[in-house]
C-alpha cells in the first residue's frame, strides 16, 4: 500500500519521539543527526510535540563556537499509555507514562477452557480499569490502549483472524473491547510487540537487523529488518513457530505436523518431560507455568531429568534458530517471553551450542544470541507503543464532540490503524 504524505509525517513524528524517549534530554541538532531528517523538519516536529504537551524544554547546552542549543525532553506526565498482553494462559496489563516507565500493573491467569472471546474481554476490561484506578489517571490523559493477542491479526479491522491455540477465527476483538474500554484501541500480536520493545529499549536497540524469538505457550519470531519491524504483506511475518522442524512429527494446533512450536513451546516442553519421565515430580499436568518453573529449579539443582529435558529442548530450539541465522543474517537473536525468562542462562548456553552445530559459519560469526534484558513484560511495553503510534497518527484529527483537553493528543474514540514501526 502506497504511503501518503500524512503517513510519512506520522512516521517521522513517531521516530523523533522514539529517539527523545531513548536519549532524553537531547537537542534538535542531535535528533536531526540520528534520524537523518533535516533540521527544519525536526524543528517543526518537535514544535508539534511541544504544543501537544508530550515534550518540554529543559534548558540549553553549549555548542562548539555557536549559539547554545536548546534541549528537549519527554514530558512524562503529559499522557498515559496502556499495554495489554493477552497470552494463552494469562492477561497482563501495564500503564506507562510518556517515558514508558511503568506506573501500574494488573492481570489474571486464564484457566484451561476460559478462552472464549467474551471471557478474555472481561479480564482485559477489568485489568485496564484497575491500572487506571491505581495510577489515578484521568481518562483524558489516557492516549490509548495497545492490545497484543496471539496469532494472526488484521490491524486495520481490529480482528483476530486466527489464533491456533484457542481455535479463534475472525474474532472482532476491538469491537468487543470497545464496549467496555473507553479509550482508543490498537491491535497487533506479540511478535510485533516484542520486536518493538527490543528495538526501543532492549537488545535490538541500535541494530539494523534482529530476530526476537518469542517463547511462551506459542512460539514465533519478531523480525527487525533494515532498522524497522517487518510485518509482511498481510501482517503475518514471523510465524516461524509453524515452520516444520520434524517431518511427520507431533500434531500442531494449526493442523500441521512437526511444527517448531510443538517441541519448544511450553506444552511441547511438557511433552518432552512426559516422554522422558512420565511420573516425574517436575511435571504439573495442566499447569504450564508450574512445570517450567519446576524445570528451572531442577536445572539449578542439577537434577538429571531437568537437565536432560532442557538440553533436548535447546537442541530443537537451536536447530530452528540456526535456520533464522542462515536465512536472515541478523546482528542479534533475542530469546524473549516467559519461558525464556524462566529457563534463563542454562537454556541460553545450550541453545548457543546447538546453533553453533547447525548454522553456517559466516552468518553465525556475525550474530549474537542473548536473553531479553527488558525487566518488565516486553509484550506490554511493545503494545503500549502501538497506542503511541495511534495517538501520533491522530494528531490534527479532532473528534466530533469538540477539541481535546489541553495537553492531550486528540484521538478518535477508537482506532484500528497505525503507521509502520
Amino acid at each position: 500500500m502506497k504511503r501518503t504524505s500524512r503517513d510519512i509525517r506520522t512516521a517521522n513524528r513517531y521516530e523523533v519521539l522514539r529517539q527523545i524517549i531513548a536519549a532524553s534530554p537531547t537537542s534538535r541538532q542531535e535528533l536531526a543527526a540520528v534520524t537523518g531528517l533535516s533540521l527544519a523538519t525536526v524543528a517543526t516536529l518537535v514544535g508539534e510535540l511541544l504544543d501537544l504537551g508530550m515534550l518540554t524544554e529543559v534548558g540549553f547546552e553549549d555548542s562548539a563556537g555557536g549559539r547554545p542549543r536548546g534541549l528537549v525532553a519527554v514530558n512524562a506526565p503529559g499522557g498515559a499509555l496502556i499495554g495489554v498482553d493477552i497470552a494463552e494462559t494469562y492477561v497482563r496489563v501495564e500503564l506507562f507514562d510518556l517515558s514508558l516507565d511503568v506506573l501500574a500493573r494488573a492481570g489474571a491467569d486464564l484457566l484451561p477452557g476460559e478462552n472464549r472471546p467474551e471471557q478474555v474481554v472481561a479480564q482485559v476490561a477489568a485489568a485496564v480499569g484497575s491500572v487506571v484506578a491505581q495510577a489515578a489517571v484521568a481518562d483524558a490523559r489516557v492516549l490509548g490502549v495497545g492490545v497484543s493477542v496471539p496469532g494472526q491479526v488484521d490491524r486495520e479491522r481490529g480482528v483476530c483472524q486466527y489464533a491456533a491455540n484457542w481455535d479463534w477465527h475472525d474474532v472482532p476483538l476491538l469491537d468487543l473491547l470497545a464496549e467496555h474500554v473507553p479509550y482508543p484501541l490498537h491491535l497487533d500480536n506479540p511478535l510485533r510487540a516484542c520486536a518493538v520493545a527490543e528495538l526501543w529499549f532492549g537488545a535490538a536497540r541500535g541494530r539494523g537487523d534482529a530476530v526476537v524469538v518469542n517463547l511462551g505457550t506459542g512460539v514465533g519470531a519478531g523480525l527487525v529488518l533494515g532498522g524497522g519491524v517487518h510485518r509482511g504483506v498481510s501482517n503475518s511475518a514471523g510465524e516461524w513457530g509453524h515452520t516444520t522442524l520434524v517431518l511427520d512429527g507431533r500434531l500442531c494446533h494449526c493442523g500441521d505436523q512437526g511444527c517448531v512450536e510443538t517441541y519448544v513451546g511450553a506444552p511441547g516442553i511438557m511433552l518432552n518431560l512426559r516422554e522422558l519421565s512420565p511420573g516425574s515430580a517436575l511435571l504439573h499436568p495442566g499447569d504450564q507455568t508450574a512445570t517450567i518453573d519446576a524445570l528451572a529449579r531442577g536445572v539449578a539443582a542439577q537434577d538429571p531429568v531437568a537437565l536432560k529435558v532442557v538440553g533436548d529442548t535447546a537442541r530443537y530450539l537451536g536447530a530452528a534458530v540456526s535456520d533464522l541465522v542462515n536465512l536472515l543474517n541478523p546482528e542479534v537473536v533475542v530469546l524473549s517471553s516467559w519461558v525464556a525468562a524462566a529457563l534463563g542462562e542454562p537454556l541460553l548456553r545450550e541453545v548457543r551450542a546447538a546453533v553453533a552445530r547447525h548454522a553456517l559459519r559466516r552468518p553465525l560469526a556475525a550474530t549474537e544470541i542473548v536473553l531479553s534484558p527488558i525487566p518488565t513484560d516486553p509484550v506490554c511495553l511493545g503494545a503500549a507503543t502501538f497506542a503511541l503510534e495511534g495517538a501520533l497518527s491522530a494528531v490534527g484529527q479532532r473528534p466530533a464532540a469538540g477539541p481535546a483537553p489541553r495537553g492531550t493528543v486528540p484521538a478518535p474514540a477508537r482506532s484500528r490503524t497505525a503507521p509502520p514501526a
